[in-house]
């Protein structure tokens, strides 16, 4: 049976896609319970082992693991199985979201939790919701429909603002400056949504954010629970 365009063959009839969307997101949270804190790291899946953004993103995961974050990735290669088998050497729990696709995509086999989804929005949930901040290492489209949908969550209230971190500056020079020169001249935007990325170019930075803010909303959550 050839691969159908899911959404396009929704039919109102089919309300018993509700009970696998339900079970979905159960599995998600029941097997993604108690991993926190966690960070999540995105990026391309046709990263080629032999590029040194490969090396980079692995010591970038392996460096926050050896502070006690988790890491969660797409369950893919490329990126995700970097970033995946830096944990794995950290020692720490290394989560792969997999999702179903019609050139199956195989979990790496650098996971110690995985949950392979169908549908891509429940997956988009459990990338963000154990996250306490999001590391875009370069990709393509699908990483930047997750960097803006991460950014308009934050902007909108829907989820804490968490550090988003964009790796490379030069390969985000473009994004960033069509964002400030076209969208933000147009108002599309305002200035304060800068405030909510980071742009680095060294796995040390990286860590000095994630773990700044981490340690001050501990502070922050402390004196809250003493007042």
């Amino acid at each position: 049976m050839p691969y159908g365009y899911e959404i396009n063959d929704l039919a109102k009839e089919e309300s018993w896609r509700m009970f696998q969307i339900i079970g979905e997101l159960v599995e998600g949270f029941d097997t993604l319970s108690g991993i926190e804190p966690a960070i999540t790291i995105y990026g391309s899946a046709r990263l080629a082992a032999d590029d040194e953004l490969y090396a980079k993103t692995e010591e970038i995961a392996h460096r926050l693991g050896t502070i006690g974050f988790s890491i969660i990735t797409g369950g893919g290669p490329g990126v995700m199985e970097a970033a995946n088998k830096g944990a794995l050497k950290a020692g720490v729990k290394s989560v792969g979201l997999n999702i179903e696709l019609p050139e199956e995509q195989v979990c790496n086999s650098y996971t110690t939790k995985s949950v392979t989804f169908h549908h891509f929005f429940v997956r988009k949930v459990m990338l963000v919701k154990y996250a306490t901040a999001f590391v875009i290492i370069p990709g393509g489209l699908g990483t930047l429909d997750e960097l803006t949908e991460v950014l308009t969550l934050i902007q909108t209230n829907k989820i804490k603002p968490f550090p988003v971190i964009l790796f490379d500056s030069e390969y985000w020079k473009g994004f960033l400056d069509w964002l400030r020169n076209s969208v933000l001249a147009r108002k599309f935007i305002s200035e304060e949504d800068f405030n909510l990325l980071r742009v680095c170019d060294h796995p040390d930075e990286i860590v000095e954010i994630v773990q700044s803010w981490y340690t001050k909303q501990e502070i922050i959550g402390n004196k809250a629970l003493y007042k």
